[in-house]
Protein backbone atom coordinates (compact mmCIF):
# COMPACT_ATOMS: atom_id res chain seq x y z
CA UNK A 1 0.00 0.00 0.00
CA UNK A 2 1.43 3.34 -1.04
CA UNK A 3 0.83 6.25 1.31
CA UNK A 4 -0.72 9.47 0.09
CA UNK A 5 1.31 12.64 -0.24
CA UNK A 6 -0.49 14.07 2.79
CA UNK A 7 0.23 10.96 4.88
CA UNK A 8 3.95 11.00 3.99
CA UNK A 9 4.27 14.70 4.84
CA UNK A 10 2.27 14.31 8.05
CA UNK A 11 4.43 11.40 9.24
CA UNK A 12 7.66 13.22 8.33
CA UNK A 13 6.61 16.33 10.22
CA UNK A 14 5.36 14.35 13.24
CA UNK A 15 8.78 12.81 13.93
CA UNK A 16 10.37 16.28 14.06
CA UNK A 17 9.03 17.01 17.54
CA UNK A 18 11.81 17.78 20.07
CA UNK A 19 14.52 17.77 17.39
CA UNK A 20 16.69 20.28 15.57
CA UNK A 21 14.05 20.39 12.84
CA UNK A 22 11.48 21.68 15.33
CA UNK A 23 13.97 24.22 16.74
CA UNK A 24 14.67 25.59 13.25
CA UNK A 25 10.95 25.30 12.30
CA UNK A 26 11.75 23.04 9.33
CA UNK A 27 8.61 21.62 7.74
CA UNK A 28 8.22 19.07 4.94
CA UNK A 29 5.84 20.67 2.43
CA UNK A 30 5.87 18.72 -0.85
CA UNK A 31 6.59 15.19 -2.02
CA UNK A 32 6.62 13.48 -5.40
CA UNK A 33 7.89 10.35 -7.12
CA UNK A 34 11.51 11.50 -7.01
CA UNK A 35 11.73 14.54 -4.72
CA UNK A 36 10.97 15.96 -1.28
CA UNK A 37 10.68 19.65 -0.40
CA UNK A 38 11.06 21.28 3.01
CA UNK A 39 10.89 24.91 4.04
CA UNK A 40 12.36 26.94 6.86
CA UNK A 41 11.50 30.49 7.94
CA UNK A 42 14.30 33.04 7.78
CA UNK A 43 14.22 34.97 11.05
CA UNK A 44 16.43 35.69 14.06
CA UNK A 45 16.54 31.96 14.97
CA UNK A 46 18.63 31.26 11.87
CA UNK A 47 20.52 34.56 11.45
CA UNK A 48 24.23 35.03 11.59
CA UNK A 49 25.30 38.19 13.50
CA UNK A 50 24.79 40.55 10.54
CA UNK A 51 21.11 39.61 10.12
CA UNK A 52 21.16 37.19 7.18
CA UNK A 53 20.56 33.45 6.93
CA UNK A 54 23.39 31.49 8.56
CA UNK A 55 25.07 28.95 6.26
CA UNK A 56 24.98 26.36 9.03
CA UNK A 57 21.20 26.65 9.25
CA UNK A 58 21.02 26.23 5.47
CA UNK A 59 23.12 23.07 5.71
CA UNK A 60 20.93 21.76 8.55
CA UNK A 61 17.88 22.29 6.31
CA UNK A 62 19.61 20.52 3.40
CA UNK A 63 20.70 17.53 5.49
CA UNK A 64 17.26 17.25 7.07
CA UNK A 65 15.38 17.13 3.77
CA UNK A 66 17.98 14.88 2.09
CA UNK A 67 17.99 12.39 4.97
CA UNK A 68 14.19 12.34 5.08
CA UNK A 69 14.08 11.79 1.32
CA UNK A 70 16.54 8.89 1.60
CA UNK A 71 14.37 7.38 4.32
CA UNK A 72 11.17 7.82 2.30
CA UNK A 73 12.58 6.45 -0.97
CA UNK A 74 14.49 3.50 0.54
CA UNK A 75 13.03 0.32 1.98
CA UNK A 76 13.76 1.02 5.64
CA UNK A 77 11.95 -1.99 7.12
CA UNK A 78 15.30 -3.75 7.72
CA UNK A 79 17.64 -0.82 7.02
CA UNK A 80 18.37 2.65 8.35
CA UNK A 81 19.84 5.69 6.63
CA UNK A 82 22.56 8.05 7.85
CA UNK A 83 24.18 11.07 6.28
CA UNK A 84 27.92 10.57 5.76
CA UNK A 85 29.04 13.74 3.95
CA UNK A 86 27.55 17.08 2.99
CA UNK A 87 28.88 20.02 1.00
CA UNK A 88 27.33 23.39 0.31
CA UNK A 89 27.90 26.32 -2.00
CA UNK A 90 26.16 29.46 -0.76
CA UNK A 91 25.33 31.81 -3.62
CA UNK A 92 23.04 34.50 -2.24
CA UNK A 93 21.96 36.01 1.10
CA UNK A 94 18.43 35.97 2.51
CA UNK A 95 17.07 38.27 5.25
CA UNK A 96 13.38 37.29 5.48
CA UNK A 97 10.64 35.02 4.22
CA UNK A 98 11.20 31.31 3.71
CA UNK A 99 13.86 29.17 2.11
CA UNK A 100 12.87 25.95 0.35
CA UNK A 101 15.05 22.86 0.00
CA UNK A 102 14.28 20.39 -2.79
CA UNK A 103 16.09 17.06 -2.55
CA UNK A 104 16.45 14.88 -5.67
CA UNK A 105 18.57 11.81 -6.35
CA UNK A 106 21.79 11.99 -8.30
CA UNK A 107 22.58 8.33 -7.47
CA UNK A 108 20.42 5.69 -5.78
CA UNK A 109 22.55 2.70 -4.87
CA UNK A 110 21.72 -0.14 -2.51
CA UNK A 111 24.27 1.06 0.03
CA UNK A 112 25.13 4.66 -0.85
CA UNK A 113 23.02 7.44 -2.25
CA UNK A 114 23.91 10.90 -3.53
CA UNK A 115 21.41 13.75 -3.23
CA UNK A 116 21.32 17.21 -4.74
CA UNK A 117 19.52 19.76 -2.58
CA UNK A 118 18.76 23.14 -4.11
CA UNK A 119 17.85 25.91 -1.68
CA UNK A 120 15.66 28.71 -3.08
CA UNK A 121 13.89 31.74 -1.62
CA UNK A 122 10.27 32.91 -1.89
CA UNK A 123 11.03 34.28 -5.38
CA UNK A 124 12.58 30.97 -6.54
CA UNK A 125 16.06 32.54 -6.60
CA UNK A 126 18.85 30.01 -6.03
CA UNK A 127 20.41 30.55 -2.58
CA UNK A 128 22.58 27.45 -2.10
CA UNK A 129 23.37 24.15 -3.76
CA UNK A 130 24.19 21.22 -1.51
CA UNK A 131 25.21 17.62 -2.08
CA UNK A 132 24.52 14.96 0.54
CA UNK A 133 25.89 11.42 0.59
CA UNK A 134 23.87 8.91 2.61
CA UNK A 135 24.46 5.31 3.53
CA UNK A 136 21.89 2.59 4.03
CA UNK A 137 22.87 0.04 6.68
CA UNK A 138 21.24 -3.14 7.97
CA UNK A 139 19.44 -2.78 11.30
CA UNK A 140 21.03 -4.92 14.01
Amino acid sequence: MQLSKEAVLSQANAVCKNTLMETLQIEMVDFGDDFLVARMPVNSRVYQPDGVLHGGATVALAESVGSFAAHIFMDTKDRFVRGIEISANHLKSVKEGYVYAKATYLHKGRTTQLWEIKITDDNDALISVCKLSTISLTKQ
